[in-house]
């Protein structure tokens, strides 16, 4: 029997080379303010989308909750019609929570406690993504550092995504090549967690292996060369599909390891998920094989007839060694850090949508595999 489920996703989207031209035409003459990262805010045809109007820039690092308050202070002096958000998935999701701040007037750490509820906004939200990994353009979530615990927070509701989400792969391709591993990395987990992930659907399930596909095809050869502009549109499509997936169901294991590893090291986000990938999935394995095969048919596993999943952690693991993923060991964990990352995970949400439930000893299991690893392949 096929489970009931339900699915919004209503972002407009426009996909392809070229697409940020458009820019204009869509804000059309509204009063629109632009939040980008300064990196990003040189590109020529960053540039030449924002001429003339009124720039914000984000400063380096993931939105915290000051951050937040002080961008929606902006977004309210200024009272513009149409927010643009263009960078990698910490603009734009600075640019979710700002536009949820200013325009209900309450602080960003009641939504992430669910003490209010998430109203219409008033003001439209443009995302254009920089990076390949997030899927930060068509997702209604934006992560908070919390530096006062040390801890990574979130909020999530569909009407805090994007009206529109405009991806231009020629975006990615000055994205240098650590930043291009780590965000694929990133979109690699989210692809697979659509498709494996208890609250699932067949929706999530369909789009999540064809992200696999996508990012299976650009991730290596991206990472080897960024100009390599059919690689980069392999990824932004594997990207934005990953974000689709991941927006159908959720992200499990590895993005609780991972959000514990980031907050605590102060490590970028799709680093510290591809540290821990392979190895949540393999404590996952024993319940998901068969999801998980067909994971290993859309990375391009070859077959072995096991059906146990086993080829899609080896498709994985061979990935993270091709793209120069670092381990948990090369990055700075080091023993003293396992009980306060076990402690965060333990109490992340995304631990709970795992196909299986994790007890503490499954969390150990998985971060003393991953730093076992001195160094990959």
């Amino acid at each position: 029997m096929i489970a009931a489920f339900a699915a919004q996703l209503p972002v407009r989207i426009r996909f392809g080379e070229g697409v940020s031209q458009q820019i204009p035409e869509l804000i059309g003459g509204r009063r629109a303010l632009v939040i980008v990262e300064r990196p990003v805010a040189s590109i020529p045809a960053v540039a030449a989308a924002t001429e003339g109007l009124e720039i914000l820039a984000k400063p380096p690092g993931e939105p915290t909750f000051d951050l937040i308050a002080d961008t929606a202070e902006r977004v309210g002096e200024f009272a513009p019609q149409v927010i643009l958000a263009i960078g990698g998935g910490s603009a734009l999701d600075l640019a979710k929570a700002a536009r949820l701040v200013a325009g209900q007037g309450q602080p960003f750490r009641r939504f992430v406690a669910g003490e209010i509820d998430v109203l219409p906004p008033r003001v439209e939200l443009i995302t254009v993504p920089t990076t390949s990994g997030t899927g930060s353009e068509v997702s209604g979530g934006a992560v908070v550092v919390d530096t006062e615990h040390g801890r990574k927070l979130g909020a999530a509701h569909p009407l805090m995504r994007a009206q529109d989400a405009v991806v231009d792969p020629l975006l990615t391709l000055g994205l240098p090549r650590d930043a291009t591993a780590w965000t694929g990395a990133d979109a690699l987990a989210q692809a697979v967690g659509g498709v494996i992930v208890s609250n699932g659907s067949p929706l999530s399930v369909a789009i999540g292996l064809e992200a696999c596909r996508h990012v299976a095809a650009g991730l290596t050869r991206a990472v080897a060369d960024g100009g390599d502009r059919e690689a980069r549109t392999e990824m932004s499509l594997g990207s934005l599909m990953a974000g689709l997936a991941m927006n159908l169901s959720d992200c499990g294991a590895d993005h609780a390891l991972g959000h514990s590893i980031g907050s605590t090291l102060g490590l970028p986000h799709g680093l510290t998920v591809g540290l821990v990938l392979a190895e949540t999935l393999e404590v996952n394995r024993p319940q998901c094989g068969e999801p998980l095969a067909r994971v290993a048919d859309a990375l391009g596993e070859p077959g072995d007839g096991s059906g146990d999943g086993s080829r899609a952690i080896r498709a994985v693991r061979r990935l993270l060694v091709e793209i120069g993923l670092p381990t948990l060991r090369e990055v700075g964990v080091e023993d003293r850090h396992l009980d306060r990352l076990v402690e965060l995970s333990l109490a992340d949400y995304c631990l709970t949508v795992n196909p299986r439930v994790w007890s503490e000893a499954d969390v150990r299991a998985a971060y003393a595999a991953a730093m076992a690893l001195d160094r990959r392949g």
